[in-house]
């Protein structure tokens, strides 16, 4: 398996309606990465402050959605919005000697911004699929892809990314 790794972020039931704009992508995403032979993580999100009423522990909410394709038993839960804040996340990413991250899911302006920007903090290689990411606010993406931008973060929409692996494995076959 490569030292990559494709991150799917707070995809629960919880988020932003606005998951389904975007979940046809992600998925496909998903099936790109078991073909390179890249891990295949997922995040959840469990929100332990009293008062909230949304990614609760043990609830329907805090769940995965159900039309998120599942591959891998690779799901860790945070209670931060920085996915590295999970420390078996970091132990996965650690034994695994992952190096590169391919980012998806929401809310682009929360958990994928926290993760983007401590990711990078931490040198790692980071690459924000940019149709796979939403938020509560679609307005705020494009911000969101410049800020991402300017942390030292690639942002590539999935189609490009297929057009670049299909060109690298031409490139290699000749």
């Amino acid at each position: 398996m490569k030292k990559k790794a494709l991150v799917i972020i707070d995809i629960q039931n919880d988020i932003t309606k606005n998951y389904k704009d975007v979940i046809s992508t992600i998925n496909k995403a998903i099936d790109w990465a078991v073909v390179q032979d890249i891990h295949v993580i997922y995040i959840r999100h469990e929100n332990l402050s009293a008062g909230t009423r949304t990614f609760k522990p043990d609830t329907n909410g805090a769940n995965l959605v159900s039309d998120l394709k599942i591959v891998s038993e690779n799901i860790f839960t945070k209670y931060k919005g920085n996915a590295l804040s999970c420390e078996a996340f970091s132990d996965y990413i650690s034994k695994h000697e992952i190096s590169e991250f391919y980012i998806a899911g929401a809310d682009a302006t929360a958990c994928v911004k926290s993760t983007c920007y401590n990711l990078r903090k931490e040198n790692y290689n980071v690459h924000v699929l940019a149709d796979c990411i939403t938020s509560y606010d679609k307005r705020k993406i494009d911000e969101m892809l410049h800020y991402y931008q300017s942390k030292g973060c690639d942002t590539i929409c999935l189609d490009q990314l297929l057009i670049k692996t299909f060109s690298e494995m031409q490139a290699f076959l000749l």
